[in-house]
């Protein structure tokens, strides 16, 4: 569609632009198409070039409400004061003048020198003398008396000189150019300054003052003195620190400048374009300006004060600097200087602090926050909520996902751990209840993203009734929720630094961010003109004396008895909540415990005598809050102090449904996939039913060990024990001792599926499912295989026996083979024929009445005219193996079957499954569509991920997951995402961004449409099929796109979109090879259904091509189709023989158009109704 391909390039104009995007909208109008104001208002914002992205994260987030018209004011606003702005610019620009030492004695009236400097830059227009400053002609700047003459002015938007007054004849000349709309807190980068300048005192690490200096004379003659000289450090755009050295200080400068020359002469090069400067050095870029208004380079970064940076440190013990870092939680530089200006850090003034390479692991980022505006009134006004995670690993009792609660007034952060997204709402009441007894006041507003943690109708209901009112983000727009965003951001930053400061496993990131909570609630914020959130919130300050540095050596006191130690050593893991403790680990006893007696040794990580591998084993987070006795004793030497805030008001909650759970072996990291070159080759619909598999089995637990700490312990148990009954009873295996040179098959997930689909609905026929029970224990087996004993069922005094198996068993590569054989022979002994195209099909004819059955693994499906006729075959089954009756069909490999007797109809869905894959990746909330893919989705390997931050953003979207279980569903049942599928599919080795797009667009799709399905029915309508081709369509490699469907009775029964291999030089080429692949299936497919129902007829291929037509009847030899490769002439063979019929069928009416280009909505619905698609 022209209004969602319609972009604005950098130097197009604005104002045409809405003129265009007006006149888009009113054509779409007139062709009755609606759009919602709001939804025009963000297309036309996205539309906008990058140069526009704070002007529309500006606009997004000082609006809850979003409108056309309120766009269109906004960017003619804009347009208008960019206009004015460019204007004031051009007209302040100032002019740089060069100025001589005092020493010099030559002036401009010297005509020699003036003739130099005339000839050197002036040889195209000499004679043409102008003035720029008093706009006269005859004479240059430089001699304009007007200027000379000028009184002294103190703005800081005219052009200045700087002049060294030192006592050389050098002739150098100093010069420097300031413009008014810059920043004292910023600086310049010059081309044309000598040196660095600095006004800023606290600013340098290392400085020497100078007395009598050199004065730099601005351009009205207004002196400016050096009064020092020394070191300035800068954090630049990659977070690193640089020094910038021999700065000079001038206070009464009027901005901060980088002198470009001085960098050149220390090796360094720079270079600009497209509005960016770059100072490099080799192939590391070393500074980054961006251009402003007023056309000057402004550093992309920030200074470091002085006394925090300074980095003189003792070689013997730590400074008292880097040990209060360490003990608040790695606080910013900012921080630590207000609580030293305080003097609330016990012995630490303006102390030294070296580099510190925790912060960098931990805090490393790319892109900088924009500064919130701060305007609530009281506590509890506005409330933030956050969802962080899942992590990758598990906190030591289960948690993967951490909640935060902000309160907007006072800053103050409460952490919530919890095992599941849907302890959310459950972890949100808790702390409402707590918050109001404490407070006496009601939150009134809370706002949160649309994660499906927060977008229930329980949530919404207890906020309606407690009076709170709920504000939602915008989707993909966590900027509007940057309060909480930026929080998460902090905790976990804190938490990072403080794991790797004391090299602890990431297992116990929980504890590392409840205590990274703790020291954030007592750290200095800027939107809080630089008060803690403690002090805000309670109007006490916070007290510091009790803070030590997370996972340090800690030795608590005990008293075993008169000769024992007095103390054990352990780790101290944090703060207690409600206790007036440590909280800290017992390695002996693999426990925590609270004790307010304990001594410290902060200068020593209690694992670095550890490797880094080691996980205290056993650790039990239920244990973490068990209540102990606390000794009181005289001879302390750290004691809690009592009068702090925490005492009343700090209650971090524990770690919701806490249990003990295994520690999991490490892994390795490498990536054992296919080669990119085989990922497009690969078995599709093999991997698409193991995607589906994950999908149904996604809450499945896998080893024995989950099971015994699962909350469903009991009914695990209960099914395994029935399950060893069964082995039991089968006769699986004897415990024998482990004969040498042989070696145990340990248990496995069995997770190998295979898959049989195939529906008959030609005649009205009873339909019934059967399970058999443990069906791979039924097999015989053909070799000695031994195994280790089930864990949880060993025999007791037979530790060191192993299992030798007698039948087969589940996990066995061997298991599905020998049971299908053993099935196999029993149905062929009870008279059953299998079928020659599919072996998983048998029949039987009784008195001509067919009999169908259909195996699919251990799941049975059985049709026949009449139930008695299903029920025999049933008591045969039960006779010889243990089977389960499920009677009429309802459910198999996550096909839903529905059916209407009176009618004749057979419904065919996926709607729980596709709902489940929804939920899955959290796209159950989407905004639906009406087509399965856009047509402005032109994917291409030209998208797929390049830079490092494409690379790091795709690495945490699931792509081949959802890939895998969407083919699934099309597989199954939704041959109208066969072009969709085949599109994104071409891309899991490496997708982008765009790629991920298009998947969003098919869940918005699947949203709309989850109760698709396929509608079969009772007609005369026998085996037809439907082939197209799209040429040159992949964008890549040129191949083009076949696609097939074959009806029974106008109900799709197969299908098939893919790449051709082979790249066809016409459309003809591309048609007849569609053909050729249609032919191959249509062979199978009459086969099969002339077994099932005993007809025996010539299949009509239908195709819009009239010259690929021909070319599957003509056997002449042509000089534009010789290249043709002889099997694609299969066709000639089978439609000679009469078994094919290929015919004219027009493109409006062709349903395989949908699976192999973008089509209209109207011909996308028609499509999908002719091949039995109903919603």
């Amino acid at each position: 569609m022209k209004l969602f391909s319609h972009k604005l390039q950098e130097s197009g104009s604005i104002l045409n632009h809405i003129s265009v995007f007006k006149e888009i909208v009113a054509d779409l109008v007139s062709m009755e198409v609606q759009f919602d104001d709001e939804d025009l208002g963000l297309l036309l914002l996205c539309s906008l070039p990058s140069s526009y992205a704070n002007f529309r994260d500006t606009i997004l987030l000082s609006r809850s409400e979003l409108t056309l018209a309120e766009v269109y004011e906004a960017l003619q606003n804009r347009e208008k004061m960019k206009g004015m702005v460019q204007s004031d610019a051009s007209s302040s620009k100032g002019e740089a003048l060069q100025v001589r030492g005092r020493s010099e004695q030559r002036t401009y009236n010297d005509s020699n020198d003036r003739d130099k400097n005339q000839s050197r830059g002036r040889s195209k227009s000499r004679g043409k003398k102008f003035c720029k400053y008093c706009k006269k002609k005859n004479h240059f700047i430089e001699e304009c008396w007007k200027l000379q003459n000028k009184e002294k002015r103190k703005s800081d938007g005219k052009a200045s000189v700087v002049t060294s007054a030192d006592n050389s004849d050098s002739g150098d000349c100093l010069v420097v150019f300031v413009v008014c709309v810059s920043s004292h807190d910023e600086w310049i980068l010059d081309t044309t300054c000598s040196f660095h300048i600095c006004i800023n005192r606290d600013w340098f690490s290392s400085y020497k003052s100078v007395q009598n200096g050199d004065v730099v004379r601005m351009g009205d003659d207004n002196p400016r003195e050096i009064v020092g000289i020394g070191s300035v450090q800068i954090k630049t755009h990659d977070g690193m620190t640089r020094t910038l050295k021999d700065v000079r200080h001038i206070p009464r400068m009027a901005r901060n400048l980088i002198s470009l020359s001085t960098l050149d002469a220390e090796g360094y090069k720079y270079s600009g374009s497209g509005g960016v400067v770059k100072v490099s050095k080799g192939s590391l870029v070393y500074m980054i300006g961006d251009m402003n208004s007023a056309n000057l380079y402004v550093l992309r970064g920030s200074t470091l004060h002085g006394y925090v940076t300074a980095a003189v440190v003792s070689k013997d013990e730590p400074s008292k600097t880097n040990m209060w870092h360490m003990r608040l939680g790695h606080m910013s530089e900012l921080g630590m200087a207000e609580l030293m200006k305080r003097n609330l850090l016990d012995g630490c003034t303006q102390g030294n602090m070296k580099f510190c390479e925790h912060c960098v692991f931990g805090k490393h980022k790319r892109v900088k926050f924009n500064t919130s505006v701060h305007r609530t009134k009281g506590i509890l006004d506005y409330v933030h909520a956050d969802l962080w995670g899942p992590s990758r690993k598990p906190s030591l009792g289960g948690a993967r996902y951490m909640l935060t609660i902000i309160d907007d007034y006072s800053r103050k952060v409460w952490p919530y751990f919890l095992k599941h997204k849907d302890d959310t709402f459950a972890a949100f009441k808790e702390w409402k209840v707590m918050i109001k007894r404490q407070t006496e006041k009601e939150v009134k507003v809370l706002r949160t993203d649309n994660g499906g943690g927060f977008c229930s109708d329980a949530f919404d209901d207890y906020c309606r009734k407690e009076g709170i009112v709920m504000h939602h983000t915008i989707p993909y727009t966590p900027q509007q929720n940057g309060v909480a965003e930026r929080m998460n951001r902090t905790i976990i930053s804190k938490a990072r630094c403080m794991l790797s400061n004391a090299r602890m496993n990431k297992r116990f990131w929980a504890e590392a961010a409840k205590t990274a909570c703790y020291l954030i609630n007592r750290s200095p914020s800027i939107s809080l003109n630089k008060k803690t959130p403690i002090e805000v919130w309670s109007g006490m300050p916070a007290n510091y004396s009790q803070l030590r540095v997370f996972g340090c050596t800690a030795y608590a006191h005990v008293n075993n008895g008169k000769l024992e130690p007095r103390a054990i050593k352990c780790l101290f893991l944090g703060y207690g909540s409600g206790v007036k403790g440590y909280k800290l680990w017992n390695p002996e006893t693999n426990k925590t415990f609270m004790s307010r007696s304990v001594v410290f040794n902060e200068s020593v990580m209690f694992n670095d005598s550890l490797p880094t591998d080691v996980i205290p084993g056993g650790f039990d987070e239920e244990q973490q809050y068990v209540s102990v006795q606390v000794e009181h004793v005289d001879d302390q030497k750290t004691e809690i102090v009592g009068n702090d805030v925490n005492d009343t008001v700090q209650h971090s909650p524990p770690v919701l449904q806490p249990q003990d759970e295994p520690i999991a072996h490490r892994r390795t990291k490498r990536s054992c996939g296919a080669p990119v070159r085989l990922i497009e080759e690969c078995d599709m619909v093999y991997y698409a039913f193991i995607c589906a598999e994950q999908v149904e089995n996604t809450l499945e637990l896998a080893t024995y060990t989950e099971v015994v700490v699962s909350g469903d312990r009991e009914k695990w148990i209960s099914a395994m024990q029935e399950e060893m009954q069964s082995l039991e009873k089968n006769d699986t295996w004897e415990l024998v001792h482990l004969p040498k040179q042989k070696k145990p098959v340990h248990f496995v997930k069995h997770s190998s599926i295979r898959t049989f689909f195939s529906i008959v609905a030609m005649h009205d026929l009873e339909l019934e499912q059967l399970d058999v029970k443990t069906a791979f224990l039924h097999g015989e087996l053909e070799e000695e295989i031994y195994m280790d004993q089930p864990e949880g069922f060993i025999v007791p005094g037979k530790e060191d026996y192993v299992c030798k198996l007698k039948r087969s068993l589940y996990g066995l590569k061997q298991s599905p083979r020998q049971w299908y054989k053993r099935f196999d022979s029993f149905m062929l002994s009870h008279g059953f024929k299998r079928s020659e195209f599919d072996s998983c099909v048998y029949i039987k004819f009784v008195n001509v009445s067919p009999i169908y059955l259909l195996l699919y693994v251990d799941d049975m499906l059985i049709a026949a005219k009449s139930k008695e006729q299903i029920t025999t075959l049933k008591k045969q089954l039960s006779s010889e193996f243990d089977m389960k009756d499920l009677d009429a069909a309802k459910k198999i490999l996550g096909m839903e079957i529905t059916r209407d007797r009176n009618s004749g109809w057979l419904f065919l869905s996926q709607q729980s499954y596709i709902k489940k894959v929804l939920q899955r990746f959290n796209m159950h909330d989407t905004k639906p569509v009406s087509t399965h893919i856009a047509p402005h989705f032109k994917l291409s390997a030209l998208q797929c991920a390049s830079t490092d931050e494409d690379v790091e953003y795709m690495s945490r979207v699931p792509y081949s997951s959802v890939v895998g279980s969407l083919m699934y569903a099309m597989v199954c049942s939704r041959l109208d995402l066969s072009h969709a599928m085949s599109l994104v599919s071409r891309y899991m080795a490496n997708p982008g961004k765009e790629h991920w797009k298009a998947i969003q667009w098919i869940f918005r799709y699947l949203r709309d449409t989850a109760n698709a399905c396929l509608k079969f029915g009772r007609t005369n309508k026998g085996l037809i099929g439907y082939v197209d081709s799209d040429f040159a369509a992949d964008l890549d490699k040129r191949r083009s796109l076949t696609g097939y469907v074959f009806t029974i009775g106008s109900c799709a029964v197969s299908w098939k979109a893919t790449l051709r291999h082979v790249v066809a030089q016409s459309t003809t080429e591309a048609e007849y090879m569609a053909i050729a692949e249609a032919c191959k299936e249509s062979v199978w497919l009459k086969g099969l259904f002339a077994e099932l129902c005993g007809v025996y007829s010539c299949i009509n291929l239908f195709c819009d091509s009239q010259s690929a037509i021909c070319l599957t009847k003509d056997q002449m030899f042509h000089e534009r189709t010789k290249h043709i490769d002889i099997k694609y002439h299969y066709v000639r063979d089978v439609v000679a023989q009469g078994k094919l019929k290929v015919c004219k069928i027009s493109t409006h009416d062709n349903p395989v158009d949908m699976m192999t280009k973008h089509v209209p909505v109207a011909k996308f619905e028609l499509c999908s109704s002719l091949v039995g698609i109903v919603v």
